[in-house]
């Protein structure tokens, strides 16, 4: 078992209202009836309901710092004087609760017991009456697993396009190679078994959440992408074959005769990869350009147009 500082992610001079603030916001997030589509948020949730037992009173938390319990909360049987002659192995736990000699109790993260017990009063909080779905459902333990790590990737159209293998950078520093499948969207989250938190136990996983990158030449349009074309004024009047990049490489299109701006040119197939397959498409827009620096012959026709 973890640390119990550990798994509520505080300091071991923490104040209780600290204590008990973390382990809300932990039972929330990885309560079951939250989490109906994953199955490791019971060990999750399990795993900060035990810590909160053992730290979340003052009792049961000044014998964990004294080393007589354990994460689990049960007692270590360290030095008990006279046990094999009848004696108290609790004696130190007794002289510790006062000359009365009270029982030391472990509450609901004792083994066999209902870890929703003793804290109905926070989960009644935080998940009102539909907490109440979740009692019964035992406490069977299972190998401890670490938390998750979050992390968000950024990819380019290029990178979308052609299912290429790219670096996600995590928290801790690490480079992880992650291969993008066929079909990705904004938002999409890919998970990597045992790439997320290091613990004692079995590693978490990373949840790889994609976000397309803004792109200084294309317009996203389901998955269809749309550019701008810049045609010269003459190539516009004339036609002729234009260069047109695209995601997967550049292509020559033909530009028609008398061809005006917003003029649209359909690139089939030249587009993001579909969810069933194929590819969406290329449109590209035409935006007649004049000559830099200006051009006499032209201006000089347009004159005599005029006059």
């Amino acid at each position: 078992m973890r640390d119990p500082y550990e798994v509520l992610g505080v300091a071991k001079n923490a104040s209780a209202k600290d204590i008990k603030s973390a382990y809300r916001k932990l039972a929330k997030k990885h309560h079951p009836d939250q989490n109906p589509n994953d199955p490791k948020a019971k060990d999750r949730f399990a795993a900060a309901n035990q810590a909160y037992e053992v730290i979340g009173d003052e009792k049961t938390r000044a014998a964990f710092d004294r080393g007589e319990i354990d994460a689990d909360g049960k007692p270590k049987f360290q030095g008990f004087e006279g046990a094999a002659g009848g004696g108290d192995p609790f004696g130190g736990f007794r002289r510790q609760q006062g000359a009365g000699g009270s029982r030391f109790e472990f509450r609901s993260g004792r083994p066999g017991g209902d870890p929703f017990d003793g804290n109905s009063d926070i989960f009644s909080q935080i998940f009102g009456d539909a907490f109440s779905g979740a009692r019964g459902a035992g406490d069977r333990r299972q190998p401890v697993q670490a938390a998750d790590l979050n992390v968000t990737l950024d990819v380019t159209i290029e990178e979308m396009a052609t299912a290429e293998k790219v670096t996600a950078m995590f928290p801790d520093g690490r480079k992880i190679a992650v291969k993008l499948p066929a079909y990705v969207e904004e938002g999409q989250t890919i998970r990597l078994k045992g790439q997320g938190e290091q613990g004692p136990g079995q590693p978490g996983d990373a949840l790889v959440k994609i976000h397309i990158r803004r792109h200084s030449r294309y317009r996203i349009e389901g998955r269809d992408l749309h550019a701008d074309l810049e045609v010269a004024l003459a190539d516009a009047v004339l036609g002729a074959k234009v260069p047109v990049d695209t995601p997967t490489g550049r292509l020559a299109v033909n530009v028609p005769a008398w061809s005006s701006s917003d003029k649209v040119l359909r690139l089939k197939g030249r587009g993001l990869p579909e969810k069933t397959g194929g590819h969406g498409d290329l449109y590209a827009h035409v935006r007649i350009m004049l000559p830099v620096g200006g051009d006499s012959e032209l201006e000089a026709l347009m004159r005599g147009r005029k006059g």
